[in-house]
């Protein structure tokens, strides 16, 4: 017995506490329990001697039973053998009836324990357990408040007046809060309901107490983030010291915890670069031992996205031979990992979806709404499922009231081929446009826009549906901008707005709340209004002013990382505030001490941004091109996705470009030629009619086509429209050769090998190339005639490289002055010839 106590003790400190913290006179139900090894000797105890069992004895036995479950792997508890056993019946009676005789600790451990021992919520036990522990809620210790608020979040009662309660009480304690682990738990219970104020508060404390952690504790720091992540606020410092500990803890991390943490970096579009290449390493290295259904998916999703193609190769071959034992659950995450590395592996695509149609009863709407999206985007071809899903969808839609659901389930709906749109979703989505708020109301737009190309009754007959539900998206939009009263709050709607509909019916209004909040634009809200203002491509000087004087004025308060989004509309858009200088200066000397801190990606970005700007910080440049920095870059390149990282490799060779033409002192190599070589060979370009157009007319202009080239690459690899030589006197000069590329008919560009440099033949002295571009809309802010950064960066570049600019606005080319064949002759004659 003894041997068997002593294992016990060895094996469970904590269960070996909780043992011992009993009753000092010798009592033998209570010494019989703390002896068993098992749940069966437990429960034998039980029916042994139910009549003898006092408050005590069924708390220990209740509790014992969980502590047993709770050591083992998820997959083998046993659980649904407790839940069902005679004795445990007993213990939930008993349980009942000394509720009142339970001290506080006793009462919520209590609660606690049934709960994760699968007693249902709405069983009697744990209603009046709850219904008491409400009753004492004032009085209760912050331990067990805070296993309250779990207990209460897993019922998903977490916006309940009950949770409301629990947030006044954190609110009013928060100082007395020693324990992050206490501190954690709190903090994600309550995330639904915490103010702006509660919310940083709760940051603050919760930074404290992380120097406080056991360096070896990784699940406080991450649910930590996950509170980030449940309030939709990216705070950088917390989020960089959280990765700090979960960096150190990278050899301890299974793939179900690495998964879980690159799910909430996504979710918080937190990259960091460390993390990844570590989780990728260590992701590698458990391939081998996740062989069961569980750590496998875990596994997939969190290694297919970053893995390489041989990783990817191997993690689908497997998934092959394991798909039939995947759980609903397993099946889901799998199937959007497949989406997000846009497998073509049919053979799997036909399994996961077999599983998913054998469980697609167990799904709820937003899930189904997910595995519809991503088959979708898979261009997975199976009609007969996908009506499935569509029915699936519909009869959800129009069950719910909540805007969130019925803007997804519609999104969704509006993807999927159909030839007539069900009355009663139209019907649905008009109930809650009401309750929408800009982002839901900017969803539902698309949609509409959808419904309105694909059915054919619009054109014909009967479409004032449409007309009605886009009249009302409207009406609503504006309704909630012109009583909105909070910046940070318009912001968070506004991150993922963009589209026609919201440019022609709300921007305007947009635009008028931002202006009449201007005294709310502070170190906070700046960088996500500068982006939101990057990404309307409208210029609006009042408020970038504003945004300049409060980031030169508070930069210490503004993340160095931030300082990008910061800069990027000055940038792109080319505007100049009266404080550009001290504007730019205050940036650069906020991020420089910490460029080594950047993720690579990011750190390419915020020096081409500069770049556009005509601002070259030493330090980042030469950060930027050492050997070191290069290879870190090509390593975290391999796990971003597809699209930033051919993003990320364009503007490092503009940025490449751009520093050897206007800062040669620096010597920094040109190492891209190769590489815009392979671009310009794969991308056969098409030129538009207006260039077509003006191509002709040049020839005539400078008497013969043979005067005038098209599509000329230039040294370091501009593309320009047309170049011409003419001599001192402007007189035009014609090619030795015919021009190294022609137009087809249907306007493609045809390269040949000798078209990929410019032929730079010598030039008479005094004589002059020249380029001529046609500038269509892009290069222009879309709210007026400014030109944009990157035209003049590449006005600049090319007049560096000897060239004459001529660049031909489309407004100026479009207008009622040029309706002439003879008008826009003489329109290049002047521009070129003068």
């Amino acid at each position: 017995m003894w041997g068997t106590m002593f294992r016990l003790n060895c094996l469970r400190p904590s269960l070996r506490r909780l043992l011992h913290g009993g009753v000092g006179s010798r009592d033998q139900v209570l010494e019989g329990l703390q002896v068993c090894s098992a749940e069966d000797q437990v429960l034998d105890m039980v029916g042994k001697n139910k009549a003898k069992l006092t408050v005590e004895h069924v708390s220990l036995a209740v509790r014992m039973l969980w502590e047993f479950q709770k050591e083992r792997p998820e997959l083998l508890r046993t659980v649904h053998l407790i839940k069902n056993h005679q004795q445990f019946l007993t213990l939930r009676v008993l349980a009942e009836n000394k509720i009142a005789q339970m001290d506080d600790f006793t009462l919520i451990d209590m609660l606690y324990a049934f709960l994760r021992l699968n007693v249902e919520p709405h069983d009697s036990l744990v209603q009046q357990m709850v219904s008491e522990a409400w009753l004492r809620l004032d009085r209760l210790p912050m331990p067990s408040l805070s296993k309250f608020a779990v207990v209460l979040n897993d019922q998903h009662l977490q916006s309940s007046p009950l949770m409301g309660n629990i947030t006044s009480i954190l609110d009013q304690r928060l100082s007395s809060i020693d324990d992050a682990r206490i501190l954690t738990a709190l903090m994600i219970s309550v995330s639904s309901l915490v103010s702006t104020r509660l919310r940083d508060a709760l940051i603050s404390r919760a930074e404290y107490l992380l120097h406080t952690l056991d360096p070896l504790n990784y699940n406080t720091p991450r649910r930590m983030v996950q509170f980030l992540r449940n309030v939709k606020y990216i705070h950088r410092p917390l989020l960089e010291k959280c990765n700090e500990i979960f960096l150190r803890n990278i050899p301890r991390l299974d793939a179900e915890n690495i998964s879980l943490i690159l799910g909430l970096y996504q979710s918080l579009q937190f990259n960091n670069c460390d993390f990844r290449l570590a989780a990728k390493e260590r992701l590698t290295e458990l391939i081998d031992t996740s062989t069961d259904p569980f750590s496998f998916s875990k596994l997939f999703v969190a290694l297919a996205p970053i893995g390489s193609p041989e990783i990817r190769e191997r993690l689908e071959n497997t998934t092959l031979l394991v798909a039939d034992e995947f759980s609903a659950q397993q099946a889901l995450a799998v199937t959007e990992a497949l989406e997000e590395i846009q497998s073509r592996n049919l053979s799997l695509l036909n399994k996961i979806a077999s599983v998913i149609q054998k469980n697609l009863h167990a799904y709820k709407s937003v899930e189904v709404a997910r595995i519809t999206q991503a088959l979708f985007l898979l261009h997975y071809q199976n009609p007969e499922l996908f009506a499935t899903l569509r029915k699936v969808l519909a009869s959800f839609l129009q069950r719910s009231f909540y805007p969130y659901e019925v803007t997804m389930l519609t999104r969704v709906l509006s993807m999927l081929p159909s030839p007539r749109l069900d009355e009663g979703v139209v019907s649905r989505v008009d109930d809650v446009i009401a309750q929408c708020n800009l982002s839901e109301l900017n969803t539902i737009s698309f949609a509409v826009a959808k419904w309105i190309r694909n059915d054919p009754s619009y054109r014909h007959n009967t479409h004032s549906r449409y007309v009605r539900l886009l009249q009302r998206l409207s009406h609503f939009g504006h309704e909630r901008l012109q009583t909105a009263d909070r910046l940070d709050l318009v912001l968070e709607e506004l991150k993922y707005v963009s589209g026609e509909w919201f440019e022609e019916m709300l921007l305007e209004e947009t635009i008028v709340t931002l202006k009449r909040m201007m005294d709310q634009i502070n170190p906070t809200t700046v960088p996500d209004l500068a982006f939101f203002l990057t990404r309307t491509n409208h210029l609006y000087p009042p408020l970038m002013d504003r945004i300049g004087s409060v980031a030169t004025e508070h930069i210490n308060k503004i993340h160095f990382s931030a300082t990008y989004a910061t800069l990027l509309p000055f940038s792109v858009l080319n505007y100049e505030p009266v404080n550009a200088d001290e504007l730019y200066d205050a940036c650069i000397k906020r991020f420089t001490p910490h460029i080594s801190s950047f993720d690579p990606h990011l750190l390419v970005l915020l020096a081409y941004s500069l770049a556009v700007a005509d601002r070259f910080p030493e330090e980042l440049i030469r950060e930027i091109f050492s050997i070191d920095f290069l290879g870190k870059l090509d390593c975290q390149l391999e796990s971003l996705p597809d699209a930033l990282n051919m993003r990320t490799r364009q503007r490092l060779m503009e940025l490449n470009r751009a520093v050897c033409l206007e800062c040669p002192e620096f010597q920094v190599p040109w190492f891209h030629e190769r590489y815009c070589q392979q671009l310009q060979r794969k991308g056969n370009g098409s030129v538009s009619p207006v260039q077509q157009q003006i191509h002709k007319m040049l020839g005539e202009v400078l008497g013969g086509i043979n005067f005038v080239q098209a599509a000329v690459t230039t040294p370091y690899f501009y593309t320009v429209d047309f170049e011409c030589k003419v001599d001192k006197h402007l007189k035009p000069l014609s090619y030795s050769e015919p021009g190294t590329l022609q137009i087809s008919d249907r306007g493609k560009v045809l390269w040949d090998s000798s078209s990929l440099e410019s032929g730079q033949d010598e030039l008479p002295a005094g004589a002059q190339r020249i380029v001529i571009d046609f500038l269509d809309s892009k290069f222009f802010c879309k709210n007026s005639h400014h030109m944009k950064g990157e035209a003049l960066m590449r006005k600049r570049h090319l007049e560096i490289l000897g060239y004459r600019v001529v660049q031909i606005p489309h407004f100026e080319w479009n207008s009622m002055e040029l309706s002439t064949h003879h008008a826009w002759k003489e329109y290049l004659r002047k521009k070129i010839l003068g």
